[in-house]
Order: structure tokens, then C-alpha cells, then sequence
């Protein structure tokens, strides 16, 4: 074992009641603690971490086993769960390096091979897709969006969910939509520059178009590049936009699609993820 292993090892022992070493180990306890696994040694009232490091430095692979195993031991922590885990934890990333690893089967720890994974040049897996729960709406007024609008947004807030409540499926999808496309809208005309500079900028004859000519497509990209909402709303917030087309009859004839409550509870979670990222985004970039 590396001598910086067992550096950390003996740090751990002696405890410093910080994250990494939840504990602190008196010189007294020093003794004991040894002595509890059958190896028996007296503190010389030298430096505690010197003292317990020429202990460890003197062990043999099998008694060196028993003080790493006692230390993430529950019996030791007298079965808190919050220092075993910390002790299970901060124990695995010094034996990282010596590839090692502690488990527990039942109430004994074991140790075990382990393969550490150092490649840092693997690419970054994406974010986990984030749990859509209900939430309440934004304070309108305090996203200083153009004067009136607020008032209609809530109204059709409070709209969806009687619709929702109603079993009036689609209704409650159009007004979805509507509503996602008028705050977006919104957003982007108190915020012209910023809207009309991102990557995915709508142009016509290589200028970026009316917003007015903006699709609700392309209103959803520009908001994702403008980080107004996370990855996972912007996938969601399309597939809410193909639903909303359904507005026209003959889409849906062809499509021969018929939300049920499922899809319309799904989608109300979109929106209202939606509409509080943009109102968190303007909260913390204030003009």
C-alpha cells in the first residue's frame, strides 16, 4: 500500500471531527481503539498522526485489513446511519488508489477489488432529466413584461386548470400552448438583444426576423440557447407544441390523436417548469 494510503489512513484514525474524518480520536482513545482488534500497542504521548502512522507503517496486510474494516464498522459508530455512511464514504476515496473498495454485507463490512475510473477525457454524460412537479404560478407582475400582459397570463393559468378539471382535454392543451408562446413572446420583446443574438436566431434576408414572424419552434430553441430554460423543458416544450397544433381539426383527423389525462397532466408540468425557469432566469438578469 502507497504511503500516502496509509498517511490518509492514519488521519482517518485520528479523526478531526471535519467532513472527511467525521470523528475525533483522543490520545486515549488511540490506545483502545488498536487494542479492540487485537493489536496491542500503547500511545507514546508523541504527535497523535506520527504516533498512529508508525503504528500502521508496522502492521501486516491482515492487521492493516482490521483497521480499515473497524473504521467504517456501524458498530463503532453505534449504528448512525449519518457517520457510517461518512465513514463508508471518505474510507472508499482513500482506497480508490489502491483499487479497493469497502462493502457491507448485512452489518460486516468487507473489502473488495475495485477498478477506478480515471479517465478524465470521457465525455460528460448529460444531465439526468429533472422530476416535473407541480408547481405554483410566477409573480407576473415582477417579470415587467409589457403592460397587461401579466394579468392575461394569469387568467389563462387559471384557465388550463379549470379545463384540466373539466376533462376538457384539448381545450387544456390549446391554452397550454397558447399561454407558453405569449410569455415566451413577452420575454423576447423586453429583451430584443439578447433574443435576437443567440445561435438559433430566426432570420429572413440574414436578419433576424419580427418576432412577431417567430414560430413557437423556434421561440423555445432561442429561449433553451438564452439558458431562459433548461435541456429538459426545451425537449418537452415541443413535444407540447406538436400537441398544440392539434388546434386545427384537420391535424388532428390525420394525426388521429385524442389526448387522454395522462398526456394533459404530463404537459401542465412542462408549462409551469417552463414559466418558472424563465421567471427564475429574469429574476436573477435583471435589466
Amino acid at each position: 500500500m502507497d504511503s500516502k494510503t496509509k498517511q490518509r489512513i492514519a488521519e482517518f484514525i485520528c479523526g478531526d471531527n471535519t467532513e472527511q474524518f467525521p470523528i475525533y480520536r483522543s490520545s486515549q482513545y488511540l490506545s483502545r481503539f488498536f487494542n479492540e482488534i487485537g493489536i496491542n500497542v500503547t500511545h507514546d504521548g508523541s504527535t497523535r498522526k506520527w504516533w498512529v502512522l508508525s503504528v500502521i507503517n508496522g502492521l501486516n496486510g491482515i492487521d492493516l485489513q482490521k483497521v480499515i474494516l473497524r473504521l467504517v464498522s456501524p458498530k463503532l459508530y453505534g449504528g448512525n446511519r449519518e457517520q457510517i455512511k461518512l465513514a463508508l464514504s471518505s474510507m472508499n476515496e482513500i482506497l480508490e488508489v489502491e483499487c479497493l473498495k469497502v462493502v457491507f454485507d448485512g452489518l460486516e463490512p468487507k473489502l473488495r477489488k475495485h477498478t477506478p475510473n480515471y479517465n478524465f477525457e470521457q465525455p460528460i454524460k448529460e444531465k439526468k432529466e429533472e422530476e416535473l412537479k407541480p408547481l405554483p404560478p410566477p409573480n407576473w407582475d415582477a417579470l415587467n413584461l409589457e403592460y397587461g400582459i401579466a394579468d392575461i397570463l394569469q387568467k389563462r393559468w387559471e384557465e388550463v386548470q379549470r379545463c384540466i378539471d373539466g376533462k376538457a382535454n384539448l381545450s387544456a392543451l390549446i391554452m397550454m400552448g397558447s399561454m407558453l408562446e405569449g410569455l415566451l413572446l413577452g420575454v423576447m420583446q423586453n429583451r430584443p438583444q439578447i433574443a435576437n443574438t443567440a445561435k438559433s436566431t430566426p432570420k429572413k434576408d440574414g436578419k433576424p426576423k419580427h418576432f412577431a414572424e417567430w414560430s413557437l419552434s423556434e421561440l423555445i430553441d432561442v429561449a433553451h440557447d438564452n439558458k431562459w430554460i433548461h435541456l429538459d423543458v426545451k425537449k418537452f416544450s415541443h413535444a407540447l407544441r406538436e400537441f398544440r397544433n392539434l388546434v386545427h381539426p384537420y391535424q388532428q383527423l390525420v394525426l388521429q390523436t385524442f389526448p387522454d389525462i395522462d398526456t394533459i397532466n404530463i404537459s401542465w408540468l412542462v408549462v409551469q417548469a417552463a414559466c418558472n425557469h424563465i421567471a427564475d432566469w429574469l429574476k436573477r438578469n435583471p435589466k
